[in-house]
């Protein structure tokens, strides 16, 4: 449920705020344990998705670093040979 959930901080160029979106439904998805709200929980689901893309973004703007940003075809190119070596050791 939380696939992506990825770090968002520190990269050239910044996050967009659709990846900040994103994350933040994930987050919600997660902690609430719904995939989708009922209707009666849209409201809320929806209200809480936006406030903690807010408070994510404003952080992102926040925090401070003296790291090279990093590359994202380089840290994706990362995080497909993990999986490859996760995933593969399991199936041998």
């Amino acid at each position: 449920m939380c696939r992506n959930i990825k770090p968002l901080f520190n990269f050239d160029p910044p996050a967009t705020s659709e990846e900040i979106e994103n994350a933040s439904l994930q987050f919600v998805r997660k902690v609430s344990g719904m995939p989708r709200p009922s209707v009666a929980n849209q409201a809320a689901f929806d209200e809480a998705v936006a406030e903690i893309a807010r408070i994510t973004a404003q952080l992102l703007d926040t925090l401070q670093t003296t790291a090279p940003p990093r590359d994202r075809e380089i840290e994706a190119a990362r995080a497909r040979a993990r999986s490859a070596a996760r995933f593969d050791a399991k199936v041998a």
